[in-house]
């Protein structure tokens, strides 16, 4: 699947809302496991600022991957649905254009039929300004599971870490100059997998 328009779409939510949330988590009481190998390669201390890039963690994010693919595959049966009315809509009009055009029809016929087809357009566009909606709201679901889900992690991670701050960035461009021991990503991507995968194995992703 192609992630891109899905990408941008995540960091948009994500960014907002990690920014928002997570630029100082104290007071916490529980600790997490998230992927110990990569978290055991940050460099950086308790109360350090650190950041992960967003572009990465959703790109590589199986869970991200996997409703992605489940959406596009709901919002193409859509589209077709879509496609396949417009198209019977148009070979009806073609049809009757063709008749009119050849004298096949009297006054009335064409006055009725026209009045059938202009019906039936209508209906078309509602049913279409319908389908779009639906489109958009199956978008705006899997973003928000998917940006919830990030958010919840990113949390819970640094409930066991205490960073002072995290921040979250858009591609290497982002940061001018840093410490690459400050650069988190990777233990993100890896707990959120993992955790994924438990989720799942527990039947508890819907």
């Amino acid at each position: 699947m192609n992630n891109k328009p899905m990408i941008i779409s995540v960091i948009a939510l994500v960014a907002v809302i990690v920014l928002g949330i997570l630029q100082f988590t104290g007071g916490c009481k529980n600790s997490v496991n998230a992927a110990p190998a990569a978290a055991d390669s940050i460099k950086a201390g308790a109360g350090s600022v650190v950041y992960f890039d967003i572009e990465r963690v959703a790109a590589e994010y199986d869970y991200a991957n996997e409703l992605g693919d489940a959406t596009e595959k709901k919002i193409k049966g859509i589209t077709d649905e879509i496609t396949r009315r417009g198209n019977q809509l148009q070979n009806q009009v073609n049809a009757f254009n063709n008749d009119y055009n050849k004298g096949n029809l009297t006054s009335f016929q064409a006055e009725r039929k026209a009045k059938e087809l202009q019906t039936k357009q209508q209906e078309f566009d509602a049913y279409y300004q319908q389908q779009q909606q639906v489109a958009a709201e199956e978008r705006a679901v899997m973003l928000n599971k998917i940006g919830n889900a990030i958010v919840e992690f990113v949390q819970k991670f640094n409930e066991e870490k205490q960073f002072g701050l995290i921040i979250t960035t858009q591609g290497a461009s982002t940061i001018a100059a840093g410490n690459v021991g400050l650069d988190i990503t990777d233990a993100i991507i890896a707990g959120l997998n993992e955790e994924y995968v438990q989720k799942k194995a527990k039947g508890e992703i819907e």
